[in-house]
Formats: C-alpha cells, structure tokens, sequence
C-alpha cells in the first residue's frame, strides 16, 4: 500500500518546520564563528560538560545527551581536545571521561553572551510567553516520538 501524499497543510508545516530549523542553525553557526571562533557542535559539548558534575561526562552519556552517535561524538571530542577545549580522563580500567578545559570554560563564558543574545533575537524575543510554552510542547512531542522511534535500520 503506497504512503497517503501529503496535504496542501501537511507540507505547509513540514516544510516552513523544517526551513526554520536548518536557518536557525545556520545563522547560530554563522555567529558563534564570528564572535568566538566556535562551532555549534563545540558550544554544546562545552555547555553540556560545564552543566555535567565536576565538569567531566563518560562519552555515552554525553553522546546520548547531545543525540549524537558514536562517531561523530569521537570525531568532534577529538577536535577539540587538539585545541585544548576538552580532555580525556581514565575511568577505571577501561572507562574514559570527557572532561571541560579551563581553556573550554574561557571559550564557553566568552561565547556565551553572544549566543544568548542571537537566540533571544532570532527565536525568544520573537514569541510571547505562551506561545514559547506551546512551542516547547509540540517540539518535545516530537522530539520523544524521535527519541522512541531510534535510527532507521540499514
């Protein structure tokens, strides 16, 4: 049985949904870059370890908090710990920790005001309260039917 298309509505709200999302993460890169030298990958590995207890997160729990796999949270921890922003740290006998830099925490309270201030303008400032609250229901709605759902199989 073919899927049923998608309404006039339907791709109305998928399409300025997904336009929206790709923007906003453009236009957050674009200004972190600019003022702090920054990706947004690294702004989100720093905000979470400098969220994390003494700093440090094991790598799984860290990749599943950010939503990303394996991989690409090797990769981007890699990057940065050759720019001194994060470091590995041993667990035990065969654990290892992701552990914020100083130089991480200086990078994270340099970018931070930055950031904070293209959010406000190109998303917070831009809803009322309730409509954020609205908003905020709706992308976890989403989000947890995604977190449920998992990666398609190859």
């Amino acid at each position: 049985m073919a899927p049923q298309a998608l309404t006039e509505r339907e791709l109305r709200a998928w399409r300025t949904s997904f336009r929206m999302l790709e923007l906003l993460r453009t236009r957050i890169e674009q200004q972190l870059q600019a003022d702090s030298g920054l990706s947004n990958a690294d702004y989100t590995v720093l905000a979470l370890l400098s969220e994390a207890p003494e700093g440090r997160l094991r790598p799984y729990e860290l990749g599943r908090v950010a939503g990303w796999e394996k991989s690409r949270l090797h990769h981007q921890l890699t990057r940065m710990g050759t720019r001194g922003l994060v470091a590995r740290e041993r667990c035990g006998s065969r654990g290892m920790y992701a552990v914020i830099t100083e130089k991480g925490r200086d990078a994270l309270r340099e970018a931070a005001p930055g950031h904070t201030r293209e959010v406000r303008r190109l998303f917070v400032d831009l809803l009322t309260a309730e409509e954020l609250d609205r908003f905020a229901d709706i992308a976890g709605t989403i989000l947890d039917n995604l977190e449920e759902d998992g990666p398609p199989a190859p």
